[in-house]
């Protein structure tokens, strides 16, 4: 068998003989627009439709061969189109050409409202899915509004990823968060929503945030509170984040006092360590300031609560000490077991106080994954 037979079996000639009876295959249709994909901040064309194909249907529709549709613009200029195309992309488009009026071989529609332009723009996007950047960038909004009136979600798409992409900025945002409503567009609407909540002040001098005052009043109430809630969500971010801070360093105070007094640090420390001259670096921040600390609470003649502001400090430290330390027997911190004591006969009011704070530190110690000093408290004295 050779090898034009094979062929000839694997291949079944057509029923019509003859090269007119052996068609090409139709471009796609411009309803099923090719994919883009974002790739950073660019939009990349994604599709199986070569770039002969598209240029073919950008030249039928600036060439407008056998055109039998007219779309009339706002300045009276004049757009040829074809009614397979344009009903094909548009729902819209095809109810409104079965109801236009015939004018000899052609029939007309009008789009008004918009730019004869952008309406250009628009049309040409219906025949190949192409776009200009130029034009893009200055007829976004129109056309965003033009792909949900007209129903041509492909181009809706690529009108938010333009938007989400850089074409969304301090000036338009209050705009396209309002068109983002009428068009049924949530991502969009949650991203101009936070740009606006992270940029209010800015926002509230734009243009478009004047214009909605007087159109539309329940939004801008409505935008306003929502920004009111996120600037006192931020500040109370900010006071927790510095209560945070706080508590940690108290945390770490606790750490230094309870090493100073068990192992001692650089010159000062229990009175049966010798200190060299040439020490290793301490690894605790606080150790510094709390050395020093405990140097003025030592020689100080003002010594009781109340009498000097640095020994109320040292004071307040070693009753917090106590009340975090485990083991109060075996603690080398000076009058840890006192304080034990003195906590029994305190009033209820001081005695909230400090548990409140007690509670906070070791909450904090835990969420920043901290091992605590109280639990090797029995080991102290080791």
């Amino acid at each position: 068998m050779g090898k034009k037979d094979t062929i000839t079996k694997q291949s079944p000639a057509p029923t019509h003989q003859g090269v007119n009876n052996v068609y090409p295959r139709q471009p796609p249709s411009p309803a099923e627009a090719p994919n883009f994909r974002r790739k950073g901040s660019a939009v990349t064309e994604d599709n199986c439709a070569s770039t002969a194909t598209r240029d073919l249907w950008d030249n039928l529709f600036d060439g407008g061969y056998r055109a039998d549709v007219t779309i009339k613009t706002e300045n009276g200029d004049t757009i040829y189109a074809h009614a397979n195309v344009l009903g094909m992309a548009s729902p819209v488009l095809r109810g409104m050409l079965k109801r236009a009026k015939s004018s000899g071989q052609k029939r007309s529609i009008s789009i008004h409202g918009v730019h004869q332009d952008v309406v250009r723009v628009f049309t040409r996007f219906l025949y190949s899915s192409r776009f200009e950047s130029e034009e893009m960038k200055e007829f976004v909004v129109p056309l965003f509004v033009m792909s949900h009136a007209y129903d041509v979600p492909r181009l809706k798409r690529v009108c938010e990823e333009q938007l989400e992409s850089g074409l969304l900025n301090l000036d338009n945002v209050v705009d396209i968060f309002q068109l983002s409503l009428l068009c049924n567009s949530p991502r969009l609407t949650l991203i101009s929503h936070r740009m606006i909540l992270r940029n209010s002040k800015a926002v509230l001098a734009t243009d478009g945030w004047k214009s909605m005052r007087y159109s539309h009043p329940g939004l801008e109430k409505e935008l306003l509170e929502s920004v009111i809630e996120e600037e006192n969500n931020r500040k109370e971010k900010i006071r927790k984040s510095k209560e945070r801070k706080l508590y940690l360093e108290l945390f770490e105070a606790m750490e230094a006092l309870v090493h100073i007094c068990r192992d001692g640090c650089r010159t000062i420390g229990p009175h049966d360590k010798d200190f060299t001259q040439n020490q290793a670096p301490c690894k605790y921040r606080a150790c510094k300031g709390l050395e020093l600390l405990v140097r003025h609470f030592a020689g100080c003649k003002l010594r009781v609560p109340g009498g000097c502001i640095h020994c109320k400090r040292m004071w307040q430290l070693l009753e917090l000490h106590s009340r975090l330390c485990a083991d109060s027997k075996s603690c080398r911190v000076p009058l840890c077991r006192n304080f034990k004591e003195r906590i029994k006969k305190q009033n209820k009011k001081d005695e909230i106080k400090w548990k409140l704070l007690v509670k906070k530190i070791l909450k904090t110690n835990r969420i920043e994954g901290r091992i605590s000093f109280t639990k090797s408290s029995n080991s102290l004295s080791s």
